[in-house]
């Protein structure tokens, strides 16, 4: 009979690198966990809000239009679209263009606009993504070209952005999938011919950029997502490349299909009437907290120092508590114990 107690000695399952990076484990997700994150964000924002106004004035909240997960979707995605102008601008890689918009989105996926408007956080990712891309630009430089907006409307939120992403800056993306897939395109036999593979590799890269207003880098992985594109692209050729890694066809082309419904639906941006409508309730309902000058604001500032100060108080008292415990670090003073001992006998010597 075989011991049971011989361990197995299968070796362990080895996970894919992008199985194991931040974004698989922490920034992936299903349509439904996103939908719920993002309704309980905005109705805990409303809560909030309310009350801040409440205490200002009772009563003042009631004519209010608050807005919802979906008005806030829209603004944000507003707002993405600018990243792409604002790239260009600066003759930004495609790299850091991405990741821009990525970050924008993660950070919504923790805040709100009824908070933090996604103008500046529209700007301060993209200069973070610059910093973690590897292409520096001097912060006055930056905002020098971009108007009405100072330095400190960018450097004052990059910890509150950076923080947002959990410090996670490394961002997998689907255009970067996509040319591992044309190069390995071209090792079918017979090898496609080089125009037919260049226009589907552009088809599809386009369709990349439009995703980037959707969902799918929160709902699938890069690869799955760049496959998609080129499916939409030449079908065929997605067909051929499927067949030589002995893939299920019917299960690949329901996903791609999956995939790229959900780019047509969401990968344009919305009308812009409708998100001038969103902007003007905003300007409306925003928290008051974060208006400087307005009451709630000051009453939050002075709540936040006055919690400063009693910490601060606190750990002083613990370090006086712990000092006085362990006594004098530095031993005992010029005229105590052995000290005292020594003066009094060196007194009594007697001098020549």
């Amino acid at each position: 009979m075989a011991d049971s107690t011989v361990p197995d000695a299968s070796p362990p399952t080895r996970r894919g690198l992008y199985e194991s990076s931040s974004q698989y484990q922490h920034w992936r997700f299903s349509p439904t966990q996103l939908q719920e994150m993002r309704d309980n964000l905005t109705n805990k924002a409303v809560s909030t809000i309310r009350a801040a106004f409440e205490r200002d004035e009772p009563g003042s909240s009631n004519a209010l239009e608050f807005l919802s997960s979906a008005d806030e979707l829209a603004l944000v995605r507003l707002y993405a679209t600018k990243i792409p102008q604002l790239s260009a601008h600066f003759r930004f890689s495609e790299e850091i263009e991405a990741t821009g918009i990525s970050y924008l989105k993660r950070f919504y996926l923790k805040n709100t606009v009824m908070d933090h408007h996604p103008k500046n956080i529209m700007l301060t990712a993209l200069f973070l993504a610059a910093k973690t891309c590897n292409r520096m630009v001097a912060i006055d430089d930056y905002v020098s070209r971009i108007p009405k907006t100072t330095a400190a409307d960018v450097l004052d939120l990059e910890f509150p952005v950076a923080q947002s992403l959990n410090f996670e800056f490394a961002v997998w993306h689907a255009h970067r999938a996509l040319w591992g897939l044309f190069l390995d395109l071209q090792t079918l036999d017979p090898p496609p011919d080089p125009d037919v593979l260049h226009e589907a590799h552009k088809i599809a890269l386009d369709a990349i950029r439009r995703s980037r207003l959707s969902d799918v880098e929160l709902l699938y992985a890069p690869s799955q997502i760049a496959l998609a594109c080129l499916h939409r692209a030449n079908t065929d050729l997605v067909r051929r490349w499927l067949a030589t890694k002995g893939e299920d066809l019917d299960f690949a082309e329901g996903l791609c299909n999956s995939i790229t419904n959900e780019i047509d639906a969401h990968g344009v941006a919305p009308p812009v009437e409708m998100v001038r409508e969103i902007d003007r309730r905003l300007k409306l309902c925003k928290n008051p907290e974060t208006i400087p000058g307005s009451r709630a604001y000051l009453r939050r500032r002075a709540e936040l120092e006055a919690m400063a100060a009693a910490k601060r108080k606190r750990k002083a008292e613990r370090a006086r508590a712990a000092m006085e415990a362990e006594g004098d670090p530095f031993g005992p003073g010029m005229g105590d114990g052995a000290g005292a001992g020594s003066d009094s006998s060196g007194a009594g010597m007697d001098v020549d």
